[in-house]
């Protein structure tokens, strides 16, 4: 048998959560995607958001918030001059103590030294270099000015490779001489790399010789690289971050600290070799310091390094910039700035856009994100839903089918009762069930549930179904465009789902009308045109119905205007404004025609302008049809209220 060993859960997201619900996702898109905006743009902003139904996930946003918060406590942590005026500080302190010494002696030799120190100059660079070689009489002054150069020792090389500065915090004598080794055999490395020949056993050898210089335990050479460029390039912007004159004392100080400790021409070596393979970091440039803690150059260079890889985290979170994704973003950096919990956050916000295009709900064309027929019903199917969870009235609008209906002829057969059925009882088949279960000869029978039968019809005559929306610029101007957009969506769900025999075409029209396919719904815009041609829509719409004559005809109209052009004999439209009388004409031709054709056409106003209310007055007048003023958030209930009025009646 296999073993089982349970313990403490430490890292990652948690195994046992439940997947997250992409069509969620999807639904919180579609909102978005039907006011106007591109797919690509809407999913920007759900990630942006967060994830509808995970609150414990943070979005784009909050991490960004996070990002800059810690700049700014970064900016607050201290000033850059802590390592100078802590050199500064122990060298006042050396020769204040051999001036101590100096002052008891009335030799000539003790004023001659005092004359001495009363010429070392006031920059602490040339101090340093001059006192190099003085002679202490003082051992207190003598053991100070070696601390300065210890300290100066381990926060150059700290400010190169972190965790320097502990490493040669105790005393070993042998330290420096391991870094000088150090530094020789990486400058070789990456020489030995240049030139084709390195290998990861070349590196794991260099690690097992050397990794005590390196705390962040790199796994091969280019990671190694990545962290040494890091910190160069913000030993770098520390320097320029500094006034001109603390940077050329600073500079000083380096370059002779590195002279003494034999490592003046392997630094050169390895800051060109660094530079030349990572030349895309910020080299340049300079940070604001704002605390009043100074720091080490250590810290200052930690600090500055950690400004830098926020900076660049913040501008790929913002996703702003041409082809953005979010696999541009870099989890290393996310771990080190925010933690492991931001990283499962970005990688949740990573898995959606993923299983959106796995699942074949979003596709990627030509380098351009578009919704799928299999997103387009969805967003079909949750704007039906929200259109009858806004309906009043218990069972009203859920038309569930359950049988061939109840309005048709008796086909003979019958099925079990369902709770919810309106069809005639088969009274023979329920009464000759109650028998079979169980009643003998000159017994009552008994019914229970299970013995009920109801007889069932033929099914009700298909309809077919034309809804015409206006696509004019005024349906965006008053906010209407995207309430039309779900509802067609909607209605368009309704009828594949509850009525698969009715025929349903969604016509568009602005200066022409066109068949909208119900894949192109979702992303469709509005026409920057100028023209509202009901006279074509409607054309389109009656041969839709005569390609159907058995079908009970149904015809929608959504329009915020009234019509102000028409097609003419040579195809091209005509706009006028105010209406011509020839277009206004034309289109209640077509009224008649519907008519004639026994269509019920029926007009959703979306304005209240007394020319669309006198046209769709006389439109009702010749047709007999109904004219609604819906508010725009109450559209999908009313066009689909309608619907299945008219298709129950029938």
């Amino acid at each position: 048998m296999s073993g089982y060993r349970y313990g403490e859960y430490h890292d990652g997201p948690d195994p046992l959560a439940p997947p997250y619900d992409v069509r969620a996702a999807l639904d919180e898109m579609g909102d978005s995607i039907l006011s106007g905006s591109t797919p690509q743009d809407s999913l920007r902003e759900l990630l942006r958001r967060g994830l509808p139904g995970a609150p414990d996930r943070r979005g784009l946003d909050e991490l960004l918030r996070e990002v800059r918060k810690r700049r700014r406590e970064l900016r607050e942590r201290g000033d850059l001059s802590g390592t100078l005026d802590r050199a500064r500080a122990l060298l006042d302190k050396a020769i204040g103590q051999e001036r101590a010494e100096l002052f008891p002696d009335p030799s000539d030799d003790a004023r001659l030294r005092e004359a001495e120190l009363d010429a070392v100059p006031s920059d602490t660079a040339s101090a340093v270099r001059e006192l190099g070689s003085y002679e202490w009489r003082s051992a207190a002054a003598r053991q100070t000015f070696e601390e300065l150069r210890d300290l100066l020792r381990r926060e150059v090389l700290d400010s190169r490779f972190r965790g320097m500065r502990d490493a040669l915090t105790n005393p070993d004598p042998q330290a420096m001489e391991r870094v000088r080794q150090m530094m020789s055999d990486l400058n070789d490395m990456l020489d030995r790399d240049a030139r084709g020949e390195h290998t990861q056993e070349d590196f794991d050898r260099f690690m097992d010789k050397h990794g005590e210089f390196f705390p962040e335990r790199p796994r091969d050479l280019n990671e190694l690289v990545d962290i040494l460029a890091r910190r160069a390039a913000a030993a770098q912007r520390m320097l320029a971050s500094m006034t001109p004159q603390q940077r050329e004392e600073l500079q000083a100080l380096i370059d002779q600290t590195m002279e003494q400790a034999g490592l003046r021409e392997q630094m050169d070596r390895l800051g060109q070799a660094l530079y030349a393979r990572r030349p895309d970091l910020p080299w340049d440039g300079s940070e604001r310091m704002d605390g009043e803690q100074p720091l080490g150059m250590g810290d200052a260079v930690t600090a500055l390094e950690e400004l830098a890889d926020l900076s660049r985290l913040e501008e790929s979170l913002r996703q702003d910039y041409p082809g953005a994704r979010l696999d541009d973003v870099d989890e290393a950096a996310v771990r080190r700035a925010l933690g492991r919990s931001a990283v499962d956050d970005l990688a949740a916000l990573k898995r959606i856009e993923q299983e959106l295009e796995q699942q074949g709900y979003l596709r990627r064309q030509r380098g351009k994100l578009e919704l799928t027929p299999k997103a387009v019903r969805r967003l079909g199917e949750t704007a039906l839903r929200r259109v009858f969870d806004s309906l009043d009235g218990g069972r009203r609008g859920d038309h569930d089918q359950r049988d061939a209906g109840a309005a048709g002829e008796l086909t003979g057969t019958s099925r079990p009762w369902r709770f919810g059925d309106e069809q005639p009882l088969d009274v023979v088949r329920t009464l000759v069930n109650g028998v079979r279960r169980g009643a003998g000869a000159g017994q009552r029978v008994a019914l229970s549930v299970d013995d009920f039968e109801v007889a069932e019809t033929e099914r009700r005559t298909a309809a077919a179904v034309c809804l015409l929306v206006d696509l004019s610029y005024s349906m965006a101007l008053r906010g209407t465009w995207a309430p039309a957009k779900q509802t067609a969506l909607a209605l368009q769900a309704l009828v594949a789902s509850k009525f698969p025999g009715d025929a349903v075409q969604i016509i568009g029209f602005s200066n022409y009308a066109r068949v909208l396919q119900p894949e192109e719904l979702a992303g469709l815009e509005w026409d920057m045109v100028q023209g509202t041609n009901l006279h074509h829509a409607l054309l389109i719409a009656g041969r839709h119905l005569d390609r159907h004559p058995d079908f009970e005809p149904v015809v929608l109209v959504v329009t915020d205007g009234e019509p102000t052009a028409h097609l003419m004999r040579n195809g091209r439209y005509w706009f006028e404004w105010p209406p011509s009388r020839e277009t206004l004409e034309l289109t209640l031709a077509e009224v008649d025609k519907m008519t004639r054709r026994r269509a019920t056409l029926n007009v959703f106003m979306l304005a209240t302008d007394e020319r669309l209310k006198d046209f769709v007055d006389e439109v009702a007048r010749r047709n007999g049809g109904r004219v609604f003023s819906p508010s725009a958030d109450r559209l999908g209930e009313y066009v689909v209220s309608d619907f299945l009025r008219v298709r129950r009646s029938r």
